[in-house]
């Protein structure tokens, strides 16, 4: 990717906003990510998309979360325990998320009535 070169509105150090380490750190595009990560000022929702299989067609949830941390220990503990069969919650009731979307999967998939 071509370099972006910006001046930080808060150090004054030159920096490539289209780096990873930019990208990752997030903020306004005049901040470097070091101004960025000490002065707290990445603001954006942090959003994850989960599903469980259900019949021919998947049931899918967009979440949306406070701070990466949560959105992070939300799915590591839903790959933890998802899977068939499996109706445990194992802590997931204890991370705050907002449900965003959701598009409910079909279980009667051969049009049987149920």
């Amino acid at each position: 990717m071509r370099e972006l070169i910006k001046e930080c509105k808060h150090c004054g150090i030159e920096f490539n906003a289209n780096s990873r380490y930019k990208k990752k750190a997030g903020g306004y595009i005049n901040e470097c990510p070091d101004c960025t990560i000490s002065l707290g000022t990445e603001s954006s929702v942090r959003y994850r998309g989960v599903t469980t299989g259900d019949g021919k067609m998947a049931c899918t949830q967009i979440l949306k979360f406070d701070s990466e941390a949560d959105a992070q220990a939300y799915v590591q503990t839903w790959n933890n325990n998802s899977g068939f069969n499996n109706r445990r919650s194992g802590g997931l009731n204890d991370i705050k998320f907002t449900k965003v979307g959701e598009n409910a999967g079909n279980s009667n998939h051969k049009g049987k009535s149920t």
